[in-house]
């Protein structure tokens, strides 16, 4: 459930999702005849590849669904964790599987769903599984060096191949038609029966199998939620912002000084740039990780006002459009440089000769400025330092 949480699902609420979820997968799984053994060492035997076509069809089910929806921008991808590869440990853990699977009848979930309904071999398997279990937990250093053989990290098959997902799903989709084809036909050998579907059933596969087919060449060809939301950006970035949105080096001063508590000041920046010098106060969002949805709870906030920084001033006004796409209703830009603000209010160059009030009267609040920032930017940095703690040597004693 994690990409649902907490957008949408909350932590609590997320655990009572999962054990409902869990009871209905565990009925469907006694429903569909898994809670047996005999029709689950079909597959091995060759006269019930129900397994094989059953867990293809979850696994195409899931796949088309993750692709779709993140193409829609309804899941968030990249929260989703993809465990680690390793090579041999997975040649060699699904050999041991396999056999365990053959001699016991079960797999380690369908052994707790024909337990479940009292099935006394499941009980025996599931104990098998416990000691198994604490023989690996106790011996962990023995098989450590062998679990960490061939680590390859978090890899894809996509990016094993360096082919696009959805390529990958429809090749997936064509082996697993292919697969329930050939596996008909040994069961219908091994069981001397012919038991080809009539014409019509046969056209309802074929229907079937074409939409996640169909889904994946769509997703293929057509733009995905974030690349529409970056081509509406580049539309409107050519129309000119209201000149309530725009704010010049003193009013950000001005405002910083006395009412700093209602701006969110983003720098949208590279880390390099932003760690060089930025405005105080400013958090750090580089403009190429502003669609991350780790950060959509800031712009949607109804009690402050953001306000966008940067040196590229077109970077900055795209950016300004991009928090409104993603719901910032109200959103400003810095009409100036960070470099150009930095310059202006912490070097403040006193006129000289014959000035007239408003210059002399603008110099004094630059002066003001930089003292006031120049405290908050250091009242910022030794907050965000650890706290040290002076160690203290006890005297005395015997």
């Amino acid at each position: 459930m994690a990409p649902l949480v907490p957008e949408i699902l909350s932590n609590e609420f997320n655990l009572v999702i999962a054990f409902i979820v869990g009871i209905g997968f565990g009925y469907a799984l006694e429903q569909g005849g898994f809670s047996s053994t005999r029709k689950l060492v079909g597959l091995f035997y060759g006269y019930d590849f129900t397994v094989l076509k059953v867990f293809f069809t979850a696994g195409i089910t899931a796949m088309t669904g993750v692709i779709l929806f993140g193409h829609l921008g309804w899941l968030d991808l990249s929260v989703i964790y993809v465990n680690p590869m390793f090579v041999w440990p997975a040649l060699i853990g699904g050999g041991i599987m396999g056999v365990g699977f053959i001699l016991g009848g079960f797999c380690p979930g369908t052994s707790i769903c024909a337990a479940a309904v009292g099935r006394i071999d499941a009980v025996a398997f599931v104990v098998g599984s416990v000691i198994g279990i604490f023989i690996f937990t106790e011996f962990y250093p023995v098989f450590e060096p062998i679990m960490n053989m061939g680590a390859l990290g978090n890899l894809t098959l996509s990016e094993a191949f360096s082919m696009p997902s959805e390529i990958v799903g429809i090749l997936i989709i064509i082996i697993a038609f292919v697969a329930f084809y050939f596996t008909s036909k040994i069961e219908d050998r091994v069981s001397g029966k012919d038991r080809t579907p009539a014409k019509e059933t046969q056209m309802k596969y074929a229907v079937v199998g074409a939409i996640p087919v169909l889904v994946m060449f769509l997703v293929l060809i057509t733009p995905n939620k974030k690349e529409a939301v970056m081509a509406e950006v580049e539309q409107n970035s050519r129309i000119e912002l209201a000149s309530s949105q725009l704010m010049d080096i003193d009013k950000m001063a001005f405002e910083l000084m006395n009412r700093a508590h209602l701006y969110n000041v983003i720098d949208v920046r590279d880390t390099a740039s932003y760690k060089a010098g930025s405005i105080p106060s400013a958090v750090h969002i580089p403009f190429d990780q502003m669609y991350e949805r780790r950060f959509r709870s800031m712009y949607r906030q109804p009690y402050k006002t953001n306000v966008f920084i940067g040196d590229d001033l077109d970077q900055v006004r795209d950016a300004v459009e991009l928090a409104r796409e993603l719901g910032d209703e109200d959103p400003e830009m810095l009409v100036a440089s960070v470099v150009e603000f930095r310059n202006k209010v912490f070097n403040p160059v006193k006129p000289t000769g014959d000035v007239n009030k408003q210059r002399l009267d603008e110099y004094r609040f630059h002066v003001d400025a930089k003292r006031n920032l120049e405290k908050m930017e250091e009242r910022l940095k030794n907050m965000s330092k650890p706290v040290v703690r002076e160690k203290v040597t006890i005297q005395g004693g015997c």
